[in-house]
């Protein structure tokens, strides 16, 4: 009804809104400096009053919180310091996993099925990073590409964009060891180094491959983890 008063008590409001949201002083900060703003009219103000007025489904349903690279700008500009990716992260959560934008919904399927995001069988990769290695040793004498080394001090994990696409990009980090003279290892599965669980806000998927990750560095008896993304 025109001019009627909606109130709404703390409960229902704070589904998606974070915890210090109400302190927002719609100054409009927060839009100011992300790099989405604008996209499908939407901005990181207007997610905020929408979570704050209990439309909790309109920002679900939303693009916003997928565009929304979650680059922390935002958070950073806000005078009031609300914690705003926490906010848009709890959105991507509240959205049902067959609804989430479909590379993502694939990607953490995916690697909860193979060990990484786009589903490289495992002889396909061990060939390739053989293949990678004996290339690089006609630069780097005696170069090779340890797999499974138990008691190396460093396990590296990997994008699987590098060995999908950009194989050569994993020079870079084996050229630093390999200069360092550092004892380092890949391993043969559950590799990937990309959490797609975390970014779409699949907790169970995220927990997930966490764990197989520290279950392969104790395994391996590693001292340092190095996700290089």
């Amino acid at each position: 009804m025109q001019g009627e008063t909606i109130v709404l008590d703390k409960k229902e409001k704070r589904r998606i809104a974070g915890e210090f949201v109400d302190l927002c002083l719609t100054c409009g900060t927060c839009a100011g400096g992300c790099p989405v703003t604008g996209v499908d009219g939407m901005d990181m103000r207007k997610a905020v009053r929408m979570a704050l007025l209990g439309l909790d489904q309109e920002l679900i349903d939303s693009r916003f919180p997928w565009v929304c690279t979650v680059c922390g700008r935002c958070e950073e500009a806000c005078p009031m310091n609300i914690d705003l990716n926490k906010m848009i992260r709890s959105a991507r959560t509240h959205r049902e996993r067959d609804k989430v934008p479909g590379v993502l919904h694939k990607g953490v399927a995916q690697c909860l099925k193979s060990g990484n995001n786009v589903g490289i069988p495992k002889e396909d990769y061990l060939f390739l990073l053989e293949d990678l290695g004996e290339e690089l040793a006609e630069e780097l004498p005696g170069f090779t590409v340890p797999v499974d080394k138990k008691g190396a001090k460093i396990m590296l994990t990997i994008n699987s964009k590098e060995p999908f696409a950009e194989p050569e990009d994993m020079f870079f980090w084996w050229k630093i060891f390999y200069a360092a003279k550092e004892s380092w290892t890949v391993t043969s599965e559950n590799w990937e180094g990309v959490n797609w669980g975390l970014f779409t806000g699949d907790d169970d998927a995220m927990k997930e491959q966490v764990r197989r990750i520290v279950e392969n560095y104790k395994k391996l008896e590693c001292e340092i983890l190095l996700l290089p993304e």
